[in-house]
């Protein structure tokens, strides 16, 4: 009888730490609404509803060529209608982590086009020159923003933290 009890314990304790090797992956990137998100950044800085608006059809593809070949599974592209002053971002999760580099390499190019002139005027070529391209697994974040670039990149990073 205290053999098979032993041998009991021994299977239900083996069964236990079994089980808790195979707990939550610690490295995995976790899920994230980007529209939440940049729903937050907006109210943090009281945009108004008309401030800034999404970029999306021919006028994605003329901002970010190729990007709209990827395979997203969500993204939020904004810019102001009217403004002198830079704030463009985009936030986007891809299908996998390949994809998001493909399109992190796309907003990157947006950011280095526009500081070497395609922004035009010098405070703009030097706000855009301190854009930003952030990759977390498959998420992706671009901001340029002459007011709130660091505080709106540092907030995209403690998303995954």
């Amino acid at each position: 009888m205290k053999k098979w009890m032993t041998l009991t314990l021994l299977a239900l304790l083996s069964a236990a730490l079994l089980s808790a090797c195979g707990g939550k992956d610690e490295t995995a990137t976790p899920d994230v609404d980007l529209t939440d998100f940049y729903e937050d950044v907006k109210e943090e800085y009281g945009w108004s509803d008309g401030y800034m608006t999404d970029i999306e059809g021919e006028l994605l593809e003329s901002y970010y060529p190729g990007l709209g070949d990827i395979s997203l599974k969500q993204l939020v592209a904004k810019a102001p209608m009217m403004s002198a002053v830079v704030n463009e971002m985009v936030f986007l999760q891809a299908e996998t982590e390949e994809d998001a580099a493909a399109a992190a390499a796309i907003l990157q190019d947006r950011i280095d086009l526009q500081a070497q002139g395609g922004a035009w005027y010098p405070e703009s070529m030097e706000a855009w020159g301190r854009g930003i391209v952030i990759q977390q697994g498959a998420y992706v974040c671009m901001v340029a923003s002459a007011e709130h670039q660091d505080e709106i990149s540092e907030g995209f990073n403690n998303l995954f933290l």
